[in-house]
């Protein structure tokens, strides 16, 4: 223990001795009852603060503590700490989807295993933090399972005139035997505006030609090979063959899936799938070809009109490639080089390049800087001719959203200036003038962090060949609802499972509620890279689904909580979250308690505070504090700021213990241990809003916190004696 502060001692001296400049002390015997013991020397602060048993001994409900995982496995100072004053723990990130869900989906627990191993040991209980939130979830991963399918367009120009498909006339489209009915459906195709062939086979359908639609006759060059393709699908399982005009054998048996195996008919389903093949045995200088879906009776096909193609891969436009490796179809990267800022450089997987084939070049920067930190340089042969207009173009996408920017280097280098990109292959094209000495050409992509895909990089004074278009196929809102819920469910069911013995009270939801108090929708222009907001797909009912998926999977008694910010500032916002609750509730799911975080600071309103808990406790939940700190807006507090944060802290305590029946109160969680910058690197940096400061030293607020506690003034109870 402590001995008394040299100020008491010299105190206590001041009580027995006067003195004067002239005169001679003298001594006095006082009798007992006037004697002052060291028992009644006053206290100085910090002697006071030194004297508070662990904070944990003054609580009558659960004191929690938001923690960081690797400070508390690592720093034997900081856990002992935490240990011996807190009952509960919440780690602050690395329980939420963004830390624990991989980039296939899979849940790695091996991090959290190890911690909850460590609080059982230490006798701590670990509070869920947090199954559903908007922020922090692996949003590029959730973002996969929803993006569009690309299809792209074919290697070369399409010599099959489909313009009387896209005006519904069918001119020169002979319908030899309509069936039921041959029409143009719009926005029944791949894309979410692509018109479809709608083909009906009657009921009396029994042979292919029983349901046909013709080509108009296809020029083509004696010798050469073409490639047809298409995408079809129908109604309920049928069947289909192409037939031909022009060719030695116009009823071939063709490899319409490239399995290796030809057949006379290809077999249809609800699903939209490929049928391509090639021709080469012409006979003359055009042919046709006919849609034959007569096999079976009473189906109804669509074909996707802007997937019908016929293509030459050996004739289009003479693009002359000066990036001689742009397609990375040899699995490698000659050619290319890079460096900075510790980035890598390497070749996708086969498949991953654009359109789901082939090879992709993948950049990586692991930190942000200026764009050209990292670089990635194709070295040209010879410098590019001053004057003359050039054009680039490439597919380029990254895992999150990120900046790239391209560079003409030597001599005067030329700049695109920064090209934003998304998770989903776009093409970016650009044209620019050379100036004398530009010899080499530069991605640029140190700005973000993040990993760039990049494909079919073309640089040329001539035309980009770009072939038939590109077709982008959304998933319907259906679709999309179902994946994402059983994504949700996968996280929920697999988090509460796996902890279902160790963790017994979670925040189910977090933050849905909007500053004016409606829910938030998911409608965001700016989302930050790791922001996946489920409501925006699985509508006002995430929450609900959220909380039965929460009680079907833990225990019938786990503690379920709702929780938001800023609840004291806004009282329109706590009251749109108790309505949410009521709604929550009645869909069929049970909330038991209202979380409120309470950032607040010196200047928060005192009475929105009280009215808060009031407006909380009526609702007859459970309530918890659950983030508390108190902002002094600098990392050197006066000492009247440390005074006035410790009666922030107190008053808090206070309000919550009387305004909120102790049958209702859960507990308050201390966000943070300490103001050391350790703990400050992504929250309130250049602060001091913790209870114990820098060094892990007592702060005034300590008392604070401790007094709220215990419902009085601890220190009352302490003495001058010597400890």
């Amino acid at each position: 223990m402590k001995n008394i502060k040299i100020l008491s001692i010299l105190f206590l001296a001041s009580i027995f001795f006067t003195s004067c400049e002239e005169e001679i002390m003298e001594w006095e015997e006082r009798s007992e009852e006037q004697r002052i013991t060291t028992a009644e020397i006053p206290l100085e602060l910090e002697e006071k603060i030194s004297r508070y048993d662990a904070l944990k001994t003054y609580s009558d409900y659960v004191l929690g503590a938001g923690i960081i995982l690797d400070l508390y496995m690592n720093d034997e100072n900081y856990r002992s700490i935490v240990n011996e004053n807190f009952d509960e723990v919440t780690v602050g990130y690395a329980m939420k989807h963004g830390a624990m869900v991989n980039a296939d989906g899979e849940i790695n627990f091996e991090p959290i295993d190890d911690f909850i191993a460590l609080t059982n040991q230490s006798g701590l209980s670990v509070y869920g933090h947090t199954l559903n939130w908007h922020a922090n979830q692996n949003a590029s991963y959730l973002n996969s399972l929803i993006a569009p399918t690309i299809i792209p367009g074919s290697s070369g120009a399409n010599i099959l005139d489909r313009s009387a498909l896209e005006d519904g006339t069918f001119t020169g489209w002979p319908k030899n035997n309509p069936g039921d009915g041959i029409t143009i459906v719009e926005n029944a195709g791949l894309g979410s505006d692509s018109p479809a062939i709608e083909l009906i086979a009657g009921s009396g359908a029994s042979e292919p030609f029983n349901l046909q639609l013709a080509t108009p006759d296809i020029p083509i060059v004696q010798g050469n090979e073409y490639e047809v393709s298409f995408y079809i699908k129908s109604d309920q399982p049928g069947q289909g063959r192409i037939s031909f005009s022009g060719l030695e054998n116009n009823y071939p048996y063709k490899d319409w899936y490239n399995t290796g195996e030809g057949t006379e008919a290809f077999e249809t389903t609800s699903e939209w799938q490929q049928v391509t093949f090639t021709v080469s045995d012409f006979t003359d200088t055009s042919f046709g070809f006919f849609f034959d879906l007569g096999y079976v009776p009473g189906v109804t096909y669509y074909i996707d009109v802007a997937t019908i193609s016929v293509v030459d891969p050996n004739t289009g436009s003479e693009t002359v490639n000066l990036i001689s490796n742009g397609d990375f179809e040899g699995g490698n990267l000659d050619g290319w080089n890079g460096y900075g800022n510790e980035s890598t450089r390497a070749v996708s997987a086969q498949g991953e390049g654009y359109g789901n084939t082939g090879y992709a070049m993948v950049l990586t920067n692991p930190a942000e800087a200026e764009l050209y930190s990292a670089q990635q340089v194709f070295a040209l042969n010879e410098p590019l001719e001053e004057g003359t207009e050039y054009t680039y173009s490439f597919y380029v996408k990254a895992d999150v959203p990120a900046t790239v920017q391209v560079q003409i280097q030597g001599g005067t280098a030329q700049y695109s200036g920064p090209i934003d990109i998304g998770t989903t292959w776009t093409q970016i094209e650009r044209t620019f003038t050379p100036t004398a000495g530009n010899n080499s050409f530069v991605f640029d992509f140190g700005l973000t962090p993040a990993t760039v895909f990049i494909d079919d990089v073309v640089l040329t004074s001539g035309e980009i060949a770009t072939g038939s278009e590109t077709v982008v196929i959304e998933m319907s809102d259906e679709e999309k609802a179902e994946i994402i819920g059983d994504a949700l469910e996968h996280w929920i069911s697999g988090m509460v499972t796996r902890y279902k013995d160790d963790v017994t009270a979670w925040d189910v939801v977090n933050e849905p509620m909007k500053e004016g108090g409606s829910l938030r929708d998911g409608n965001v222009t700016d989302l930050a890279s790791d922001d996946f907001y489920w409501v925006k797909y699985l509508g006002k009912d995430y929450a609900v689904t959220a909380f039965k998926l929460a009680r079907e999977y833990g225990n019938p008694s786990d503690i379920l909580f709702i929780n938001d910010y800023n609840l004291e500032a806004s009282l329109a916002k706590l009251d749109g979250l108790i309505e949410f609750t009521q709604y929550i509730e009645s869909q069929g799911a049970t909330v038991d308690g209202i979380g409120t975080q309470m950032h607040v600071s010196l200047t928060t309103s005192r009475e929105n505070i009280v009215e808060m808990f009031q407006k909380m406790a009526a609702t007859g939940k459970q309530i918890k504090v659950s983030e508390l700190d108190v902002r002094l807006g600098t990392a050197s507090p006066t000492t009247d700021q440390l005074t006035q944060q410790a009666d922030m802290y107190q008053f808090i305590i206070d309000s919550y213990r009387e305004y909120v029946p102790s049958s209702q109160q859960y507990g308050i969680t201390l966000w943070n241990i300490s103001d050391n910058e350790q703990e400050h690197e992504f929250w309130l940096p250049d602060e001091s809003p913790n209870v114990w400061d820098a060094n892990y030293e007592r702060k005034p607020a300590y008392k604070g916190v401790a007094d709220g506690l215990a419902g009085r003034d601890v220190s009352e109870d302490f003495t001058g004696e010597l400890e």
